[in-house]
């Protein structure tokens, strides 16, 4: 599956995409499993369960592009996958472009933060030059070498303000970026300016929280977005799950108390593919022994 030339096909076809956030794996898979398009692989997740550190630029390159690759696999499914500032100027940009389309990323999102960079709902972020982001953005472009999407993000609503934050949308637009996301509008107004003035696809940002208000998807769409990502949900849902199991097995001193909060062990094997498996081993075992082995 060419997950890049599925969501252009998705795009073309004037499709909204809906695509839920993943911060691990078999998030990925349950997602793909309930019909969604695409799924979006958030950093802010990322760093959450797999070093248990809030999303403040320490996930390295290496990490997310192995991240990104085994997303890839198990969800089958177009994966928009989050990379930071290209974790670093853009030369790094050009390494991580490579890295993540041989990872069969389908949409790859560059930000114009300062290193390290913050959760784009967190206070205290810094954006670079608009000149710098755009010389990134040219590298993300020529390097490109198939269908990946290259997805521009400015974080300069919070800082700078919602006109800066459109005119570098629009810039961004102008350097070859398919997709842009202008982070964190504060307004049910902004939002809609947003797609009043950057004329291309662009990207909703539902975080439950977050400094956007939370829209349901037919408004968003009505709005002129063409695109919504939900980064935080599940990272979210599984702490709470997890602090609920947890005491309550140092509360009961068992886990039966819990059993009707937990998907039971057949229909766990049947989303997780064990299925699959099965007809593999039954198709490429023999099922001979071999004596004296």
């Amino acid at each position: 599956m060419n997950g890049a030339k599925k969501i252009r096909e998705l795009f073309a076809a004037g499709k909204f995409i809906v695509a839920p956030g993943a911060h691990d794996m078999l998030t990925g898979k349950i997602i793909a499993t309930l019909g969604f398009d695409a799924v979006y692989m958030t950093g802010y997740g990322q760093s959450a369960s797999h070093l248990g550190k809030p999303d403040v630029g320490l996930m390295t390159m290496s990490e997310m592009v192995a991240r990104a690759a085994n997303m890839v696999e198990a969800a089958e499914i177009p994966v928009i996958a989050d990379a930071d500032t290209g974790f670093g100027n853009a030369v790094n940009v050009m390494r991580t472009v490579r890295e993540y389309e041989k990872a069969g990323v389908a949409v790859i999102q560059l930000e114009d933060q300062v290193m390290p960079k913050k959760c784009g709902h967190m206070v205290g972020r810094e954006v670079i030059s608009r000149e710098e982001m755009l010389g990134k953005i040219k590298a993300a472009v020529d390097t490109r070498q198939g269908d990946m999407m290259i997805m521009a993000r400015t974080d300069a609503r919070t800082v700078l303000g919602i006109d800066e934050a459109i005119e570098r949308g629009i810039a961004y637009k102008e350097a070859g970026a398919d997709i842009v996301f202008i982070e964190s509008p504060e307004t049910k107004e902004e939002m809609k300016l947003i797609n009043d003035k950057v004329g291309c696809l662009t990207l909703a940002n539902m975080v439950e929280g977050g400094r956007t208000p939370l829209l349901k998807n037919d408004e968003l769409e009505a709005l002129g977005y063409n695109l919504v990502i939900y980064p935080t949900a599940s990272t979210y849902v599984t702490t709470k799950a997890m602090v609920d199991l947890w005491e309550g097995l140092k509360r009961d001193g068992t886990t039966a108390t819990m059993m009707d909060k937990m998907i039971p062990f057949p229909k766990f094997n049947e989303i997780i593919g064990l299925p699959r498996i099965r007809e593999i081993e039954a198709n490429y075992s023999t099922g001979r022994v071999v004596k004296g082995h």
